[in-house]
């Protein structure tokens, strides 16, 4: 396949380019400034800013994919609430461009979309479950799906949970690598224990992806991890795998974080569809952690 990734220097991007490397496949990874994927003897890197129209166009009738995976979004979600503006070229008006593009080049749009498009109220859900998102960031996000579904280009929208994983040179942490951090340098941490989430080893929405593209897969599709835990939890279970000290997490509720955007308590996934229909099948949330120590231990070696 000829292959385009969007986003390449985030977690899903590396692992997608990570997954289809020494294939034979021809894989272009795209991100905003500088290369910072080091697996660069096997892709070609193009700088690319997915809000620019023209430069978009330009790079992907260059390559002429077959596949597009679009892994580029804002997704924190208060500044998102803060800058809507950004939030709404990054997260919406890029999307209606790749869509408009990969329809005239007839290739495979793949786009990560999240549980914040719901409210939280009847969680798990799945894939045909009514969308009322509570922020400007879950609202952008089903704005795009919205896109997608009344284009005539080939799409896939894979919504998630709670990406976590091991890249290098990453701009931004996740909640397994930052609360290990955090405990061994002996910090006290704050943890909410009263919103529940599915975390999701992004090496597993990587195979999701690839899967998807491979086979020709379109629609919808619910892909996280297959434990159902607060955060709390999540953070006292890295914790106890890592044999780090407990009495460093300190359990509050959300209302003590006062945080900018409104999110939802409980989310997780029904994954019945994606199983049957991806062969998708995730780690549990303590499998991912063994998973991660090796990758971890490998880096540093």
């Amino acid at each position: 396949m000829i292959v385009l990734v969007t986003g390449s220097n985030g977690l899903l991007g590396q692992k997608i380019i990570e997954q289809l490397k020494n294939k034979d496949n021809k894989i272009i990874a795209t991100s905003k400034g500088s290369n910072r994927n080091s697996n660069n003897n096997s892709f070609i890197y193009e700088d690319l800013d997915i809000t620019n129209k023209e430069q978009l166009s330009c790079v992907l009738n260059k390559y002429k994919p077959e596949v597009v995976f679009n892994t580029a979004a804002m997704t924190n979600v208060d500044l998102c609430e803060l800058e809507k503006d950004l939030c709404k070229k990054v997260n919406v008006k890029a999307v209606e461009y790749l869509a408009d593009i990969c329809f005239d080049l007839d290739a495979h749009l793949i786009h990560i979309s999240t549980d914040f498009i719901f409210d939280g109220n009847d969680g798990p859900y799945n894939e045909d479950d009514v969308a009322c998102p509570l922020s400007y960031y879950g609202q952008s996000k089903l704005d795009s799906e919205n896109i997608l579904k009344s284009h005539k280009c080939k799409w896939t929208i894979l919504r998630t949970i709670v990406l976590f994983g091991v890249a290098k040179n990453l701009t931004k942490s996740n909640i397994v690598l930052w609360a290990k951090e955090q405990l061994e340098s002996s910090k006290i941490i704050n943890i909410i224990d009263d919103e529940f989430r599915a975390p999701t080893l992004a090496d597993d929405l990587a195979y999701a992806c690839i899967y998807s593209a491979k086979n020709k897969v379109f629609g919808v599709y619910h892909i996280s991890g297959k434990d159902i835990m607060s955060i709390y939890d999540m953070v006292i279970s890295i914790a106890n795998y890592f044999n780090l000290d407990k009495n460093l997490i300190n359990r509050i509720s959300s209302k003590e974080l006062s945080q900018v955007a409104n999110r939802p308590k409980k989310t997780g996934f029904v994954l019945e569809k994606a199983k049957k229909q991806l062969n998708y099948h995730p780690k549990s949330f303590d499998d991912s952690l063994q998973y991660i120590d090796k990758q971890l231990t490998n880096q540093n070696n």
